[in-house]
């Protein structure tokens, strides 16, 4: 794989990154005017399937197998139910954590869960042993959400310190 092709990887997973807080923002003022988290969430899962679908035909993408549909096992169709799970979650628990603290747990959970995963080479993935740079990198971004959600804290402690 080329520099450039890997650099344009780079940002687009970092372009993925940045457009989730916006996401979640828009979605809890969304939450406040229809009365409810799940509402937003609703109300943004559909307005995925209105952006996509247009996609997919202006694409002109093959509709899928059938047979595949049919046979896949039930943990392949768990992804919608994550999906709506972390919407949700987001909706509620940003207005009361803040977007950077509920982001910096939520990275935190990414980044364990992603290694887990990574490790074991489940659903698929090719195996990524845990070793002690990965563990070291993991434990700095961990130290850094602890720095980013306790923040408060830790400047209120200062200025009744000083």
């Amino acid at each position: 794989m080329s520099t450039l092709h890997w650099a344009g990887l780079l940002l687009l997973a970092a372009f993925a990154g940045a457009v989730v807080p916006f996401q979640s923002a828009i979605n809890t003022s969304l939450a406040r005017g229809l009365g409810h988290p799940l509402w937003a969430t609703l109300a943004s899962l559909l307005v995925s399937v209105l952006v996509l679908l247009p996609v997919i035909v202006a694409l002109r993408l093959p509709l899928p197998s059938l047979a595949f549909i049919g046979k896949a096992p039930l943990w392949m169709w768990a992804g919608g139910a994550f999906g709506v799970c972390f919407v949700a979650l987001a909706v509620v628990l940003v207005p009361k954590l803040g977007a950077s603290g509920f982001f910096a747990l939520a990275l935190a959970g990414q980044v364990l869960a992603s290694m887990v995963l990574d490790h074991f080479g489940l659903f698929g993935l090719l195996e990524k042993q845990l070793t002690l740079p990965r563990v070291f990198g993991a434990m700095l971004l961990i130290a850094g959400v602890v720095l980013i959600q306790f923040s408060t804290a830790i400047e209120k402690s200062a200025v009744t310190a000083g």
